[in-house]
């Protein structure tokens, strides 16, 4: 009797990338919409917060870029936490993170969040059974009292498969100008792939919840992942268009008078590239 031969694994294809000026358009369509999502939300004082989680490298950095390029920082603003000190690890652990919640008109996107406690600190030892436990109980708890008190909470969960995590972090490695991107920890992150999978498993479970579910964003092509965020965060704030009507620019005054000083007064740049 033949022996059965082994099973191919299959491949899970990539869908085809969008065509560059195509996602150049669709992204700047998406753009205008935000600007007027932005100008919604100061004008009914809303209070908006973007969580954005994954694994390193999955591109949650690049959507983030592309949702405040052309909003107003004093509206949208991005928190991106560094470790924490002495001091503040010997707080409740929600508090270095609240000083940087909206006040109304306002929308804070999280780079990365209180969600390191199930990732990071979990898989690195970071944090002890007791404070991860507490952690998983306090969390959902925590979200819904934000979302009671007026704050929308929308969070994203970026996925990239492991093949395509490895592609990314040796472009790192060979692109100069990226390689600041790649820290000890995610190089450390390389070995510990199941424990990050079981980390995201266990934080999905307890943190799922109804008032504030998770959005998992499929984000081996980048740009598809960018143009699917923000199509599906615009989708989650009913806003309404209040972009102003076309401005006449008032004339300037005449010159009455005005002497430029001499420009041998000034220091200029050097023109390196005329």
């Amino acid at each position: 009797m033949a022996e059965a031969k082994p099973e191919k694994k299959e491949k899970i294809k990539k869908p085809k990338k969008i065509d560059n000026k195509v996602y150049e358009k669709e992204l700047f369509k998406l753009q205008l919409e935000l600007v007027k999502l932005q100008e919604w939300i100061k004008h009914k004082g809303l209070k908006v917060v973007v969580i954005f989680e994954g694994r390193d490298a999955a591109g949650k950095g690049g959507v983030i870029k592309r949702i405040t390029q052309h909003l107003n920082p004093r509206i949208c603003r991005v928190v991106a936490l560094p470790a924490p000190t002495e001091r503040e690890q010997t707080q409740w652990y929600f508090q270095r993170y609240v000083p940087h919640l909206p006040a109304a008109g306002e929308m804070v996107l999280f780079d990365r969040s209180w969600y390191n406690r199930a990732g990071v600190e979990k898989v690195m030892g970071f944090c002890n059974e007791d404070e991860y436990q507490e952690f998983m109980r306090s969390c959902p708890e925590f979200e819904r009292m934000l979302v009671r008190s007026g704050i929308i909470l929308l969070k994203y969960w970026f996925s990239v498969s492991d093949e395509e995590q490895e592609r990314r972090f040796q472009s790192r490695l060979e692109e100069p100008h990226k390689r600041w991107k790649l820290s000890p920890m995610d190089l450390e992150s390389r070995s510990r792939w199941l424990e990050y999978s079981r980390a995201k498993d266990e934080m999905f479970a307890h943190t799922d919840i109804k008032q504030a579910p998770w959005y998992v964003v499929h984000s081996d092509v980048k740009k598809h992942a960018r143009l699917n965020c923000i199509a599906h965060l615009l989708d989650q704030i009913p806003y309404e268009d209040l972009t102003p009507e076309s401005i006449e620019l008032p004339q300037r005054t005449e010159n009455t008078g005005y002497v430029r000083p001499p420009i041998t007064d000034q220091t200029f740049v050097p023109d390196v590239y005329p």
